[in-house]
């Protein structure tokens, strides 16, 4: 992959940036009461939205928040009607169903809207929730690339809009109570964190080329990525091809990235960083045409010498600080969590509602808490979320959208230094890589119109 936003490019895409908007996206709509019905959208109906459905669901049928799931987009219409009719059966009313979510975001009886899409569209669809004077919750990781992470924050910032990024344990009061206990120095200083991410994944498949369905606008699909011939492996293993995903670690791997950075407060980007990976078991056991590696380790540094390792693993494996083994992740089978290492102790975070603690020597069991079954705490952090849009205050926000670009960031990073195979060397203020053009060359991606993410949003 290579990138043309050299400084003429740059210049280029502002000045047509705004004429650019005006054709693609709505105007910002009024100001809202904010004691009136919140009615909220959400886009995507692939896996993630049934959480958005059900967590809405029922803080719809709660009768506390004065909300009402009243539209879902899809550019695929099979699953539009398919999430019309089981919002009817789960809310006893109709919604509205869009296969444009630009229809979705003209319409102004619409406050707020939720992403549940493909990595790659997260950031184009959550900017122009912004400029439409939607509020936004989207799901992890917030952008496909560096670049996009960062216009996120800005079009939130510039449209004064509450965005939510789905990192949810961030809403788990459990795990609130665990960081505070590390930012209370229970196990000292942490000087170090380390991630992992040890999913069994068997065969992604492979890519055969196949006729578009009727039902499915494949352009819209494809979006802001490059248009690449119609599969079902291109439209249901993205998150195994770079244009749309992320790998693992973007996929699982930033929930963990964002505890470690959360639990270090680490609020700037690392300057080193360092990854080597392979996909052996996809390309040699199963044949499969996943782009993504398999396994991924990688390594990233600051310039206060705190470090993060990660490493993803897609076959079987050991346990590691008795994840899985002693303390089962949501998905029982894998290994998965984040590890931090102190002067007084270690901690570990093995899921989305629990945390333990080790003290001294003889890691002597410190606080910890869990809750049975460890669940995705889902309804809490869109509930977060309602609140805050109702409050107009983003600082109450568990997870903004700040956070979320710092932290999907991390998985972008390692990405880029197993691909171009090198010790990368960032500049966390302009969030450009020294001296190496290949590596530049992966903090965006070319442009496709019309779904181009803006360079002055």
């Amino acid at each position: 992959m290579t990138n043309n936003r050299l400084s003429s490019r740059r210049e280029a895409l502002i000045t047509g940036a705004a004429a650019a908007t005006a054709l693609a996206c709505p105007a910002i709509v009024r100001g809202r009461d904010l004691n009136s019905k919140l009615r909220i959208g959400v886009v995507g109906m692939g896996g993630r939205a049934n959480s958005h459905v059900n967590s809405l669901t029922e803080l719809e049928q709660s009768n506390t928040l004065n909300i009402e799931l009243a539209a879902v987009c899809d550019c695929d219409k099979r699953k539009v009607e398919n999430a019309q009719r089981n919002c009817r059966e789960k809310l006893g009313h109709e919604v509205t169903g869009h296969d444009d979510m630009r229809r979705l975001l003209d319409d102004k009886s619409i406050d707020a809207v939720t992403y549940a899409t493909p990595n790659h569209w997260h950031a184009l669809g959550a900017i122009w929730g912004c400029q439409a004077g939607k509020d936004v919750y989207v799901e992890k990781p917030g952008s496909h690339n560096i670049f996009e992470g960062r216009k996120m924050v800005e079009a939130a910032r510039k449209y004064g809009r509450i965005v939510q990024h789905g990192t949810q344990c961030r809403s788990s009061a459990n795990i609130v109570e665990g960081m505070k206990h590390l930012h209370d120095g229970l196990i000292g200083d942490v000087y170090m964190g380390r991630g992992v991410a040890f999913k069994i994944r068997r065969s992604h498949g492979r890519n055969e080329i196949r006729e578009t369905p009727p039902a499915l606008n494949w352009d819209a699909f494809c979006g802001p990525a490059p248009l690449r011939p119609y599969s079902t492996f291109n439209q249901t293993k993205w998150h195994w091809i770079w244009d749309f995903g992320n790998g693992e670690i973007g996929n699982q791997g930033v929930h963990q990235m964002d505890l470690l950075r959360w639990g270090m407060k680490i609020d700037d980007h690392p300057t080193t960083i360092s990854a080597m990976g392979t996909n052996y078991i996809q390309e040699n056991h199963f044949k499969s045409d996943a782009e993504t590696p398999g396994l991924l380790s990688s390594m990233m540094k600051w310039p206060d010498g705190k470090m993060i390792t990660f490493e993803v693993r897609d076959w079987y494996t050991n346990a590691e600080a008795g994840f899985r083994d002693q303390y089962p992740f949501v998905q029982k089978d894998f290994p998965v969590g984040a590890i931090f290492l102190g002067t007084k102790g270690t901690m570990i975070f093995p899921d989305y509602s629990s945390y333990y603690s080790f003290l001294g020597d003889k890691r002597e069991p410190g606080p910890s808490a869990f809750q049975p079954g460890s669940p995705i705490s889902d309804t809490p952090h869109f509930r977060n979320w309602i609140l805050a849009v109702r409050s107009r205050n983003p600082d109450t926000l568990s997870a903004d959208i700040l956070q979320g670009h710092m932290s999907s960031a991390l998985c972008h990073l390692s990405n880029i230094a197993y691909r171009v195979d090198e010790t990368l060397h960032f500049d966390a203020v302009t969030e450009q890589f020294k001296g190496n053009e290949k590596a530049s060359a992966l903090v965006s991606r070319i442009e496709r119109a019309p779904y181009a993410v803006p360079v002055s949003v």
